[in-house]
């Protein structure tokens, strides 16, 4: 045979000079390996569904939902957590290049160029080895990825304090009185921030105690922690007089006095 005869070069090796129609096998020469979509295979699927969505209900009955008090917007102490899976990025939001003014790094850059990288991965990477071994810097790249965000997710956790999470979280008995938000005791609280601590609803969260628990607080106490402070309460937060101090207090003694009445 003269060298070329019958041979056509497409300038690749891997693409046929000639195509085919891609016609599909008749699955019919292979009784007994193959079964019918309709409906073998769609009952089989529905009926591993339904035992997952059983055992799913059965979870739900026997677990109650981590429900927690009713949201306040009020309540700038409040720590909130999220998600198991969005753990690494709420530890990555504490670090100091990431937070404050650069929050926008941390919530949106950082992310972005990771999910990114995983867009353009096939792209970047185009190779015909597939093992690991003979792929150095993809294979580096996807370990030191996950290997941050199991750490970060760790530091998360480990860093959370759980007890303080539950306090603040935990749902109680709401009073059935009503703040008077016109009251000048309660204008003197939100002129100085009190309200930014203890809530609207002066029943306290995790950066502030409940000032409807205190029935033999007499008007001057309050006037006086209001001025000096008492625990983890510094002092010099209230920048009134004192006679706004003891009108606050006045105030207060009244609303704990509606309170223990309605208990």
């Amino acid at each position: 045979m003269h060298r070329g005869k019958g041979m056509k070069f497409v300038g690749d090796s891997r693409v046929p000079a000639a195509r085919k129609p891609n016609i599909p096998k008749d699955y019919s020469e292979f009784p007994g390996k193959t079964e019918a979509f309709w409906p073998n295979f769609l009952l089989k699927e529905w009926m591993v569904g339904a035992v997952f969505l059983i055992a799913f209900l059965c979870l739900t009955v026997a677990h109650e939902s981590p429900l927690e008090r009713i949201a306040d917007p009020t309540d700038t102490g409040y720590i909130p957590l999220p998600d198991w899976y969005f753990l690494f990025l709420y530890e990555l939001l504490k670090y100091r290049f990431a937070a404050g003014d650069y929050t926008v790094i941390g919530a949106m850059v950082m992310p972005g160029l990771a999910f990114g990288a995983l867009l353009l991965a096939p792209f970047l990477d185009r190779g015909p080895e597939r093992r690991p071994s003979k792929r150095p810097i993809a294979t580096g790249l996807m370990l030191l990825g996950i290997a941050s965000i199991f750490f970060l997710t760790w530091q998360s956790v480990d860093s959370h304090d759980w007890e303080a999470a539950a306090k603040q979280g935990e749902i109680t008995d709401e009073l059935n009185i009503e703040i008077d938000e016109t009251a000048e005791g309660y204008v003197i609280m939100q002129d100085n921030t009190c309200l930014s601590c203890h809530g609207n609803n002066l029943q306290g969260g995790a950066m502030g105690a409940n000032l409807l628990d205190n029935p033999d607080y007499a008007p001057e106490d309050y006037a006086k922690i209001a001025k000096e402070g008492v625990g983890t309460m510094p002092g010099g937060i209230f920048k009134g007089t004192d006679e706004e101090a003891q009108k606050l207090g006045e105030y207060l003694v009244e609303m704990n006095k509606l309170a223990a009445e309605s208990e």
